[in-house]
């Protein structure tokens, strides 16, 4: 497993200046397309069709850190700057309506209200573990923007965009990707949201 520890690393700092390569807390990443073999099959397909790829790093983990607060918990990262990737679904005139959401840790995304109008359905709910899994092919723990599904929905919290690095999932939960925030608004497919986490 690869740490990476530096302590005393401010979030967003990038050793040696290279892409890709982020700082947060106690973990140190490398670029992402060096290390393909640590993301999900759709996140490096995707990744692959990304020219933003080259900006992303990822770092190895321990899985049973893979869970928001034991990561930053283990490895002094602050919340603010952990996204949560959430999916979301609803119905309209009988057609599934999916969002992915990704908001800042130490929020929750506003399902209830802002996400069902953005769907346009009369009841908006987090899809179901196995549900999740099997529409992204990701491991639940490890959902993240980047390779959903082809219909659906991104909606990114737009105080996201303000952190120098976000972590996120990798599809795998022995994995997380760093990427600089306003980087997420040009994730394919996303639309930056205001309020979207409160």
């Amino acid at each position: 497993m690869a740490d990476g520890g530096l302590p005393g690393n401010q979030p967003g700092d990038r050793p040696a200046n290279q892409p890709g390569v982020l700082a947060v807390g106690g973990l140190t990443t490398v670029p992402v397309l060096s290390r393909l073999d640590l993301v999900a099959l759709p996140v490096r397909a995707a990744l692959e069709a990304w020219e933003g790829a080259s900006e992303v790093g990822v770092v190895e983990i321990d899985p049973g850190l893979a869970d928001t607060a034991a990561l930053s918990a283990a490895f002094d990262l602050p919340l603010e700057a952990s996204g949560n990737c959430v999916v979301v679904g609803g119905r309209r005139d009988g057609v599934a309506r999916t969002a992915a959401c990704v908001v800042r840790a130490d929020t929750r995304a506003d399902v209830n209200n802002l996400v069902k109008r953005r769907l346009d359905v009369r009841k908006a709910s987090f899809l179901s573990m196995d549900q999740a899994v099997t529409e992204t092919a990701m491991e639940y723990g490890g959902i993240t923007p980047v390779g959903l599904p082809d219909g659906w929905r991104l909606f990114v919290d737009a105080s996201l965009l303000e952190q120098a690095a976000v972590v996120v999932g990798s599809g795998l939960r022995r994995s997380k990707l760093f990427l600089p925030g306003p980087l997420l608004a040009q994730v394919p497919g996303a639309e930056v949201v205001e309020g979207l986490g409160r």
